[in-house]
């Protein structure tokens, strides 16, 4: 009698009263995020990818860790330890860490990495690419419609291929409305230290409206705060990047030329927790809302219903391939 109460015992632990085995609840999918200099509150490119992760984190019920890196040699051991640590998935922020990206996600192909801004052509690397050159055009026009002394300006943070792609979108949109305007160009640095040098912006901003420019587009990460305090000062206008920075300073904040990195983000850690992530590049253009300019509450006086239409017909043209944006990438100029 003795020995059937045990068995019973033991049939009631293994299956529960209800006659089943419990299930166990599947593993959290793990994601690391590594962001680039100027960090999550950089209020642009950083705090837009940080945003898409705690919003899949939400969502999702995906598992979420973030690191950020001042220097350009942390980038190779952030990656690696997110990897080591069993994360299975691994977005880096930034073209700077392209080549720690290409040799980390080598070294771990069972591993899922996502790169922003870069082409990583590696079978378990998504690289998350934007048309910021089409965006730069609508940014361009809008400053040379609203420019009442024909010279709008340019600042952005380090010289580089991409920032130039930029201002060759920005520079073509603004002649597209004013063939013979000025435009007034100046870069942060040419070191990674461009994107979180808010003084040295502040600066370059100052100079340019005192010498008559009254629209600057900036493209210099966590620097443009710096920017956006010399608009203020000179009640000039300025045009943001990346994030909608239009809320920073309400009145002088023209627009923003958005990067949808919240997206991107998003919908690749939603494509891996759906089994359906692949590897090779994503493109996030106007077509498809990837880049686009930033309307609301606080630019709503600054923008008037004919300066929106222009710029909604230019953006129909350039989906529609009426007109072919410039692209550095392709022209090196």
């Amino acid at each position: 009698m003795a020995s059937i109460r045990f068995r019973l015992l033991v049939i009631c632990m293994m299956f529960g009263f209800g006659g089943v085995l419990p299930l166990r609840a599947a593993p959290k999918l793990k994601v690391g995020l590594v962001l680039d200099k100027g960090g999550k509150d950089d209020k642009s490119f950083n705090t837009a990818a940080f945003v898409g992760m705690e919003k899949a984190g939400k969502d999702l019920s995906v598992e979420t860790k973030y690191v950020e890196s001042t220097d350009d040699n942390a980038f190779e051991p952030l990656l690696r330890s997110f990897a080591k640590k069993d994360y299975d998935l691994i977005v880096a922020i930034g073209f700077s860490q392209a080549e720690a990206i290409r040799k980390i996600a080598a070294q771990f192909p069972q591993k899922k990495f996502a790169i922003v801004d870069a082409e990583v052509k590696l079978p378990n690397v998504r690289s998350l690419m934007f048309e910021e050159h089409q965006g730069s055009y609508l940014a361009g026009a809008l400053a040379a419609l609203k420019s009442k002394n024909g010279k709008v300006g340019f600042i952005g943070g380090m010289d580089i291929p991409l920032i130039r792609r930029f201002l060759l979108g920005y520079e073509a949109g603004a002649k597209a409305i004013t063939p013979n305007i000025k435009i007034v160009t100046n870069f942060v640095g040419i070191t990674g230290d461009a994107w979180n040098n808010p003084p040295k912006a502040k600066e370059l901003a100052l100079a340019q409206y005192q010498a008559g420019t009254d629209v600057i587009y900036l493209a210099a990460g966590a620097s443009n705060m710096g920017a956006f305090d010399a608009a203020e000062e000179k009640k000039a206008l300025a045009i943001g990047c990346d994030s909608n920075q239009n809320r920073i300073k309400p009145g002088f904040v023209l627009t923003s030329m958005v990067k949808r990195v919240d997206v991107a983000v998003y919908q690749t850690i939603k494509d891996t927790t759906e089994n359906k992530f692949t590897a090779g590049t994503v493109r996030f253009g106007l077509q498809n809302d990837g880049v686009d300019l930033a309307y609301d509450d606080n630019n709503a006086k600054l923008v008037d219903p004919k300066q929106k239409a222009k710029i909604a017909q230019l953006k129909k043209d350039i989906i529609d391939g009426k007109i072919k944006v410039p692209d550095y990438y392709e022209t090196k100029r």
